[in-house]
């Protein structure tokens, strides 16, 4: 297994003169051809998997960062690189009232298309029947506390586990609370693409945006067609990654989508970077 420097002269360098998330941020943007991958997804749908494009992003997500992108599974502690020790994806939901909620999937990279579906779905399930779960209601109890106490609680908070790695078993909060990567479809609330922010109170390297899908026309074997197209935008934390990084993440969601086949078994362990 190939053994990565996660603390490498540049990423001491990075974490030292970037504040996050003020300054360190990348973006980029790809333009994804969904046409295949939606056929996919229509199918699955038929034969009883009520999956979206959404689940199947976060998984692949995962798996990227397992085969390819290891480098996206860090977080900066004090003045080091350190390294998660699981592939937890967060995925961002739309309420019964239009209450944003989320989802976090723990060892995404590990999971198969029906897995991540089913957790999901279960999970939207029982927070509209009220039945929240610990980040919800951890997030209910902050925006009970009068201001300006709110605001030196969340400082407290954020020092407390953020800079200093200490956890809170008690209202379930650590430094790794939020997962390894979050992922955001605003193309279903009607806007065409957009790029996420690094949320100052987690450890959160990358959040991926998942715009509308448009019918636009394409090149496919030397013709112009009506192909369906999404944008996907990615912010990435510059103190732990480069653009680099995110050429190889894009690359690997591009083939991924091309063969969702591969996410309907558990990965090949052999393929994991770290």
């Amino acid at each position: 297994m190939e053994q990565i420097d996660y603390n490498s002269d540049w990423r001491k360098v990075a974490s030292t003169i970037y504040k996050k998330p003020i300054d360190s941020k990348i973006y980029g943007m790809v333009e994804l051809d969904v046409t295949d991958i939606e056929k996919y997804i229509a199918k699955k749908r038929k034969e009883g998997l009520k999956t979206t494009l959404t689940y199947i992003i976060t998984l692949i997500i995962g798996r990227a960062i397992r085969n390819e992108v290891p480098e996206l599974n860090t977080f900066v502690k004090g003045s080091k690189i350190a390294q998660r020790k699981q592939v937890d994806g967060v995925v961002s939901v739309l309420l019964a009232g239009g209450e944003m909620g989320s989802v976090k999937v723990e060892n995404a990279d590990q999971r198969t298309i029906q897995e991540v579906t089913d957790e999901i779905a279960e999970h939207i399930r029982q927070s509209r029947k009220g039945n929240e779960r610990d980040e919800m209601q951890s997030k209910n109890m902050l925006a009970r506390v009068p201001w300006p106490f709110r605001k030196w609680l969340f400082r407290l908070y954020r020092v407390l586990t953020i800079d200093w790695g200490i956890s809170l078993p008690g209202i379930g909060l650590d430094s790794n609370s939020f997962g390894s990567y979050v992922v955001s479809n605003i193309g279903t609330v009607g806007l065409d693409t957009g790029y996420g922010s690094l949320l100052p109170s987690s450890n959160v390297s990358l959040v991926m945006i998942l715009g509308s899908v448009q019918n636009k026309p394409a090149v496919v074997n030397g013709e112009i067609v009506s192909r369906r197209i999404m944008l996907l935008s990615a912010t990435l934390d510059h103190r732990v990654v480069d653009g680099s990084h995110g050429g190889r993440l894009f690359r690997h969601i591009k083939y991924l989508l091309k063969n969702p086949h591969l996410l309907e078994e558990k990965p090949d362990e052999n393929l994991a970077k770290f």
